[in-house]
């Protein structure tokens, strides 16, 4: 369970939303995305996702210049490679890109969690 600190950090950034992830969240929220409800700011494994649709098991981060740093590359790295013993992806967009061309990334986060479903699905035992 998140941590009250956390929790709250996460109000934090739903209140102050960057210009790429506020894009981003109308074309997400409400069950845009083939009926599935994404959250946005939401806490997981002591970490806050950008974007995270549970269904599929899939995080979305939008990252700003700050993420070209090799520092903070790396520890993008570590996070990701932590989630995923979760079984959780992470998939990465530039700020840039969102703002350029929001459509193209909507889409290929669309196609990400397809695969991810029929992944999750035939991974089920029978």
């Amino acid at each position: 369970m998140a941590s009250s600190e956390l929790i709250e950090r996460c109000r934090e950034f739903r209140k102050n939303p960057t210009e790429a992830e506020a894009m981003l969240w109308e074309n997400l929220r409400r069950k845009q995305i083939k009926g599935l409800k994404i959250r946005r700011q939401h806490p997981l494994g002591g970490f806050i996702l950008d974007f995270y649709c549970i269904e599929a098991r899939l995080g979305v981060e939008l990252d700003g210049s700050v993420h070209s740093k090799q520092s903070q590359a790396e520890y993008d790295i570590a996070r990701s490679l932590e989630l995923s013993d979760h079984d959780v992806k992470i998939i990465r967009f530039w700020n840039s890109e969102v703002i350029k061309d929001v459509e193209t990334v909507v889409d290929q986060i669309c196609m990400e969690i397809d695969l991810r479903l029929r992944v999750i699905i035939s991974n089920k035992p029978k």
